[in-house]
Order: structure tokens, then C-alpha cells, then sequence
């Protein structure tokens, strides 16, 4: 890559490669350390005990989930499938995302240090070590740590085979590519972003054509299931849906810097600031650097403005993640700049960084508080009282709904729980799960939480509640969780149906933000079921 010297263009002496690999491994044991000390800050989610229970299956059950039912990118269940057959459970699952996480940082710096310079690096390397959208998802058991390390490793390669060329440079690049697409759905944008990159370069074209048809060739399964999760989630082409046109677009990638950063409005439009004049300054040290910079954070907004993205589909900030490397570079170049400038400018420019790596600090405690207070002792006595009972009391017959956390934990006590499950949120795949399972159908099982964090008001404690008709539920109280269980086995697919519609209904009086959604799926399953409620219900769930 051109400019790729270890010296500013401008004459000024850049950090020597011990001071930069002291500074970044500092970073990477900074927050490997805050890692391993809030693994299990943050109260276990159903995402992680979905990718758990997924995992139980055998590794062709588990990619026929994923591929073929559920859809998206493989890896990090293949990872979870690793975990569950090891005993490793979410402690495991949560121990990889860590890993991935700490492993982005020298990741990150030599990716910026070929775009900039050591010093330059290393500033951007610190900025995201205190970001919140790094700190959070090194603990949250999910794809997105990885997400961000196997999409900064495309980029190197991608760097280096334009740089050596040859048939090994480019194969490893076809590789990476394959892999960050396989860790994210959202890693075909890194793909096209790094095409166009290629493309307005113009240099290696023959060999980057041919690389490029290996991956689209080698990636069919790969876009197979992302049309099966688009099909799911109503995403395709045309504009509209939650990001509302252009607007709704800038909206979400202002909110993605500001997770990125800090997104107090001043600080946002400070960190925003920075970034514009380092882009214009990386623009004219180093044009080829400032391109693919442009390239990875235009193609996503780009793409985002011509999709068309379902009322179901809600994308969020850590989907962008694979930007972090870019627009935190953007943000450091502007503070080496000025530092380098002018010596009495030095303790100013280190001030003004402290100042805004306090701010993402703070920025991440207001955002996830638990990622450093802790989840209540109160709640943690509950979820595990909650999850012994139902490790003591569970049967292989029963049907849950929903992968609640509770039966992660009576999962990981030893606790006979079934496979059976049946997802929320997704009319089809309930439908199709229930349809699935063997017959009669077991006993019926939900979770109702009063503290999560989808209901508006969240309360410590839930009143001991039973669904209509009385007679056919059995509850247990746990703190704020509601545990409900059919007293009889239900039989049918429209009779585990009806009694979900039953408890979602109380959801529903307790004011719990999730009933509306799980009760929205159990009426449009009963409804492909041929199954007409009361009107009573009909209104109560188009509110």
C-alpha cells in the first residue's frame, strides 16, 4: 500500500515499534483484565442461551438450525456447538468474546498503523479500549467481538495482497473474506466495501476478480441462509421500514458514533468533529489510506439507504462494529496532528484526550450500568432459586417458549431440560417448531420478568399471578420472574398456542414489555392455525 512508511509524510518521528507494541499490548491487558473482572456483570440474555441450546443439537442438527431454519452466519454458532458439547456453558460462550475482543486491539493498531502511522495507532487503539461498543460486547456472548476481529484481519489481507500480490496473498484474503462473512450477515458489507476499494484503486483487478468469484462461489450456503434470515425479517430492496429514507439512516449511524465514542450530544459532535477533520487530513497525507476509509463507511450507509428493512428488523449500533477501526483512527489523527505541530501543544492535546476517553467511559456506564455495578444480589438469588426449581422439577417432555436465561440456568445445574422449544418473536418458526415436535405435546412452560429491560417501568418483585383459566397453570414467584407451567400436558400445537395466549394476556396486565411481541406471535400462529380468539384478544393485541 502506498504511504505506508514508518515516518509522517510531513518529517515528523513516529513511535518506535517497541513503544507502540508496550502501548497496545497495555490496551489489550487493560481490557482483558476489565473483561475477566465483569464477565458475569451483565445478567445472562436469551441470544446467548439460544446460541447454548442450539449448540446441544449434533453439528449437522446445529447447521440445518442455523442454515436452514433460522438463518445468518455460522460461526459463532459453530463456536457455541464447541462450548455446549465441552461443558464450557455461558461462563465458556462469554470467555470467547472476550478473547475476540482483546484480540481486535493489536488487530485494530496494525490496521491503523497502515493507514496512518504508529503514534496515530496507538491513540486510536486507546480510543476504542474505553468504547462502549467494545467493553459491552467483550462480555455479551454473541458474534460481535469476533465480528470485529475477523473484519479488521479482511482488511489487512486485503492491504497486503494489494500490496504483494501473488496467488497466496490473494488466497488468504478470499479466506478472511469467507470468514468475516460467515461470523455476521452484515460482513457482505465489509465485502463490498473493500470491492469498491479495489475496484477505484484499479490496481491488481485480475487478481482481485478472480479471489472475489472464489469467495462468492465458495460463499453460497453463506448468502443462501442470509436470504433465509432476510425472508424471516422482511429485509430487501426499496427503502422504508425502521430506518424511515435518508434520514432515519444518519439518525442510526450518529447513534452508532456515538456508541463508538461518547453520545452526549456535546461529545458526539465532538468526536464527529475530530473525525471530519481527520478524514480531510488523512485525505491529504495519505489518499489511498483516506479511500478506504471512505469505502467502509459509505458502502453500509449506502446500503442502508436503498434497503428496505422490515417492522421487525431493528438494527442497532454494534451491527456497524467493523467501523470502529476506521471512524477511531479518523478521530486519533486530529490529536497526533496537533500534538506534533506545536510542542506546547502536547499537554493540551493529551488533556483534551483524557477528557474524551472519560466521557466514553461514562458514556458506557450510562448506557449498560450493569456492565459495572453489577446485576442486583437480589435478582441473582432469584434467577438461581428460579432455575434450581426448574432443574428439580423439569421434564424431557416439557415445551418451552422462548429461550429464557432461567432455563440456561437449570440447563447448567444438571437439570433434565428438554429440547423441546419453541421461539418467540416469530410466528413461522413457532409454527414450524411445534409442528416439529414429537406428539402428544408435553407440559407448557413461560417466563415472565418484571426487571427486564423491555418494560417500561422495572420492578424488583411480581405478584403471584395465574393465567385464565386458573385450573390448567401452576405458578412460582421468584423475586420479579413468574414461572407458569401448564398443570396438564398440552397435547396439540393449538392448544400450547391458546394457553401462550393466556399467559402473554397477563404479560399484558402486568405491564411487562415483551408480552406484546409474544403475544402478537401467538395470534398470528393461531391464525395459520385456522384458530379465531375472542375479539377481545384480537383488540387487546393490535394496541
Amino acid at each position: 500500500m502506498r504511504n505506508s512508511v514508518a515516518e509522517d509524510p510531513t518529517g515528523a518521528r513516529d513511535l518506535s515499534p517497541r513503544t507502540f507494541a508496550v502501548g497496545v499490548a497495555a490496551c489489550a491487558a487493560g481490557v482483558g483484565a476489565f473483561l475477566l473482572l465483569r464477565l458475569h456483570a451483565w445478567p445472562p440474555h436469551e441470544d446467548e442461551t439460544l446460541a447454548l441450546f442450539i449448540g446441544r443439537s449434533s453439528f449437522g442438527g446445529m447447521l440445518h438450525t442455523v442454515l436452514d431454519q433460522r438463518g445468518g452466519a455460522p460461526l459463532h454458532y459453530v463456536l457455541a456447538w464447541a462450548i455446549a458439547h465441552t461443558g464450557g456453558g455461558l461462563t465458556g460462550l462469554r470467555l470467547v468474546s472476550a478473547l475476540f475482543a482483546v484480540a481486535s486491539l493489536p488487530t485494530l493498531a496494525v490496521l491503523a498503523a497502515r493507514l496512518t502511522d504508529r503514534a496515530t495507532a496507538l491513540v486510536a487503539t486507546v480510543l476504542a479500549s474505553c468504547s462502549w461498543v467494545l467493553l459491552f460486547h467483550g462480555i455479551y456472548g454473541r458474534m460481535y467481538s469476533a465480528f470485529l476481529f475477523t473484519s479488521a484481519i479482511s482488511y489487512l489481507a486485503l492491504l497486503r495482497a494489494l500490496e504483494r500480490g501473488g496467488r497466496r496473498a490473494w488466497a488468504l484474503w478470499a479466506l478472511a473474506a469467507l470468514v468475516v462473512c460467515a461470523t455476521h450477515p452484515y460482513g457482505v458489507l465489509v465485502l463490498a466495501s473493500q470491492a469498491l476499494y479495489v475496484l477505484i484503486r484499479r490496481e491488481r483487478l485480475r487478481s482481485a476478480a478472480w479471489a472475489l468469484a472464489a469467495v462468492l462461489v465458495l460463499g453460497i450456503p453463506l448468502w443462501r441462509a442470509s436470504l433465509v434470515l432476510a425472508d424471516r425479517f422482511d429485509v430487501g430492496v426499496g427503502g422504508g421500514g425502521p430506518l424511515e429514507g435518508p434520514l432515519g439512516v444518519l439518525r442510526y449511524l450518529r447513534a452508532a458514533a456515538g456508541d463508538f465514542s461518547a453520545g452526549w450530544t456535546a461529545t458526539l459532535w465532538l468526536a464527529i468533529g475530530l473525525a471530519a477533520v481527520g478524514f480531510l487530513l488523512l485525505a491529504h497525507r495519505r489518499r489511498d489510506s483516506a479511500l478506504l476509509v471512505a469505502c467502509a463507511l459509505a458502502t453500509p450507509t449506502v446500503a442502508l439507504v436503498l434497503a428496505h428493512l422490515g417492522s421487525s428488523t431493528s438494527p442497532q449500533t454494534r451491527h456497524l462494529i467493523f467501523a470502529l477501526p476506521f471512524f477511531s483512527t479518523l478521530v486519533a489523527v486530529p490529536f497526533v496532528a496537533a500534538a506534533r505541530s506545536r510542542r506546547a501543544l502536547v499537554p493540551v492535546t493529551a488533556l483534551a484526550l483524557a477528557a474524551l476517553l472519560a466521557a466514553e467511559v461514562g458514556w458506557a456506564w450510562h448506557k449498560t450500568p450493569l456492565l459495572f455495578k453489577g446485576e442486583p444480589s437480589a435478582r441473582v438469588a432469584a434467577r438461581h432459586a428460579a432455575s434450581t426449581w426448574l432443574a428439580r422439577s423439569g421434564r424431557d417432555s416439557d415445551v418451552l417458549f422462548g429461550y429464557d436465561p432461567l432455563y440456561l440456568g437449570a440447563w447448567e445445574r444438571g437439570g433434565a431440560v428438554t429440547r423441546s422449544i419453541v421461539p418467540r418473536a416469530d410466528p413461522r418458526l413457532a409454527l414450524d417448531a411445534l409442528r416439529a415436535k414429537p406428539k402428544p405435546l408435553g407440559r407448557g412452560v413461560w417466563v415472565l420478568d418484571a426487571s427486564d429491560t423491555n418494560n417500561v417501568v422495572r420492578r424488583t418483585t411480581i405478584p403471584l399471578r395465574v393465567p385464565s383459566p386458573a385450573g390448567a397453570f401452576e405458578a412460582r414467584v421468584f423475586g420479579p420472574f413468574l414461572v407458569i407451567r401448564s398443570r396438564a400436558p398440552t397435547g396439540t400445537p393449538l392448544r400450547f398456542l391458546q394457553q401462550t395466549r393466556a399467559v402473554m394476556e397477563l404479560g399484558r396486565a402486568l405491564d411487562l414489555g415483551s408480552a406484546d411481541v409474544n403475544l402478537h406471535t401467538a395470534l398470528v400462529a393461531l391464525g395459520k392455525l385456522g384458530y379465531v380468539p375472542p375479539r377481545s384478544s384480537r383488540s387487546t393485541s393490535s394496541r
